[in-house]
């Protein structure tokens, strides 16, 4: 996993863990990116300084970097997924048509999960639609 510090296009900073380079680039392609703060899918890689470490460190660095500091930030994903979930509901594939609805004032404002199709959730978020992806989480799928 690979943590990047991100900024879009209203200069606010916020941080993201990505599989790879690749994995980032393509989320942005598709509109799965948007800012926290204002939503705005125009988000760009912040210039972060390289770590540079020798042999003897790295070593150091990888026996002091234990699986536990992983577990306890893997717990509060968790946790945070759990709270969203537990306190939206979920529409499935209607997602975008419910979001829509709530947006239009057309159904009762209330927070939603579901499925949308990434032209889909590109769709919402140029109408000004504020979404966000929840991440799947490695246990998840398994």
């Amino acid at each position: 996993m690979i943590r990047y510090e991100l900024i879009c296009d209203s200069g606010h900073d916020f941080e993201a863990w990505f599989s790879g380079s690749a994995d980032f680039d393509s989320q942005r392609q598709r509109g799965f990116l948007a800012c926290p703060t204002c939503g705005s899918v125009h988000v760009s890689k912040k210039l972060m300084a390289p770590s540079v470490t020798t042999g003897r460190q790295k070593e150091a660095m990888q026996a002091l970097a234990t699986d536990e500091a992983q577990k306890q930030a893997m717990a509060k994903m968790r946790e945070a997924v759990a709270a969203i979930r537990a306190n939206t509901e979920d529409v499935g594939t209607r997602f975008p048509e419910e979001a829509r609805k709530i947006h239009y004032g057309e159904a009762e404002q209330r927070g939603i999960i579901g499925e949308a199709k990434p032209d889909e959730a590109l769709a919402l978020l140029e109408e000004g639609i504020e979404i966000a992806a929840l991440p799947v989480l490695p246990d998840d799928t398994n």
